[in-house]
């Protein structure tokens, strides 16, 4: 893209020596290289920093070929080679477990609507100023959740996924927590993973805050400082700010479009959009606590109003002046989930011109990218790397 080329100067390295080392660094085994010391300026030292850049995330798992949020999906994500796994979203039960899930709302993402015993917890709650029915994990014990088995969550787009319908449970963060090392250890390789807190605000105010619960077992597992290989996000700021108060960990502020409002300023009556949070000032008060952000891709290539591509924001230029790790969510490989100009046909589970998307997006100079499809995020890492 055009400012590319100035946005490499101005953080004082080039493309190539940047993804150059990084490629033969921690992620070497993506090309099948050796691992080596990395000299990527921008990302030096150790951390969240020492991942290979373009770093690819899978998101809630190789989401694209199982049920999201599975042991199943995380390890597929494993296997594919992604650098970080993102499990998962944190959500809380009952009796005060965290558990992994995309909402509280578990009609979507689990069986639990084939259980008759279970039809009476139906119900409609207001979840962040949305009307929202279902079924809800806050309703639920832990051993109440574990009598229900996921399922895939488009199947519209992904009927390919609904073969492994029921097989996998839901996990806890506690379970994701031992199987991290237990894949570190299989693997030889640190497995890095990329949970959420999902509606810290909403939780808080039924006493089942997340932060705390969150922090207690990352140090009950010593993940819990600086160079823990444990990403923690948030679309709330206030959840990192309280985060960063309470463990060492890398941190990352979530971002939605630029006219949306986090709910937690919503209910503190701050004013600010998220389009004040991506200006030079909001993204120096952001680095204040954290360590990135997650913008959506929108918010680093806008769209025009036929679903387009236009021009590339200021955001990685400006994110980085502050020391700010971009990480953008979320590259799919089918149709409905990519630019108009990357579509290729109308099926709404036909894959689309990925490559070309990804390529576009990369050269922005962002940091990694969240993707469904781990392998087809890194052949087109390779290819730019290479390219």
């Amino acid at each position: 893209m055009g400012t590319q080329e100035s946005n490499e100067q101005a953080r004082g390295t080039g493309r190539r020596a940047v993804l150059g080392a990084a490629v033969l660094g921690a992620g070497g085994a993506v090309l099948g290289l050796p691992g080596t010391a990395r000299a990527d300026a921008r990302h030096g030292g150790g951390g969240v920093r020492s991942l290979p850049v373009p770093t690819i995330i899978g998101h809630r798992g190789a989401s694209g070929y199982r049920p999201e949020h599975t042991f199943g999906a995380y390890e597929l994500a494993l296997d594919m080679g992604a650098h970080v796994v993102e499990a998962g979203d944190l959500v809380p039960t009952k009796d005060g477990h965290i558990v992994c899930r995309h909402e509280p709302e578990i009609g979507g993402t689990t069986d639990v609507a084939d259980h008759p015993e279970f039809a009476s917890r139906k119900t409609t709650k207001v979840l962040d100023g949305v009307s929202t029915t279902g079924w809800f994990t806050e309703d639920f014990t832990l051993a109440e959740l574990k009598t229900l088995r996921a399922i895939e969550r488009i199947p519209a787009n992904r009927p390919h996924n609904t073969l492994y319908n029921g097989r996998w449970e839901i996990p806890t963060f506690e379970e994701v927590l031992q199987w991290q090392d237990a894949q570190t250890r299989k693997r030889g390789k640190q497995v890095w993973i990329y949970p959420e807190t999902k509606h810290p605000t909403y939780f808080r105010k039924l006493g089942l805050g997340l932060e705390e619960r969150v922090a207690k077992l990352l140090r009950k597992y010593g993940k819990d400082r600086k160079n823990s290989p444990v990403i923690l996000q948030s679309f709330e700021p206030s959840s990192i700010q309280r985060l960063n108060r309470l463990v060492g960990n890398p941190l990352a502020v979530l971002l939605s479009g630029p006219t949306t409002r986090p709910w937690d300023f919503v209910e503190a009556g701050d004013p600010r959009t998220v389009a004040d949070l991506v200006k030079p000032e909001g993204l120096k008060w952001i680095a204040s606590y954290a360590n990135g952000i997650g913008p959506t891709l929108d918010l680093i290539i806008p769209k025009d109003a036929s679903g387009n591509l236009t021009k590339p924001t200021t955001l990685v230029k400006d994110a980085h002046a502050a020391g700010l790790i971009l990480h953008p969510w979320t590259l799919r490989n089918e149709n409905p989930f990519l630019p108009a100009n990357f579509r290729k046909g109308t099926d709404a589970d036909a894959y689309g011109d990925v490559f070309g998307a990804y390529k576009t997006y990369f050269a922005t100079g962002i940091d990694g990218v969240f993707t469904d499809q781990p392998d087809t995020g890194l052949l087109a890492r390779e290819d730019f790397v290479n390219g």
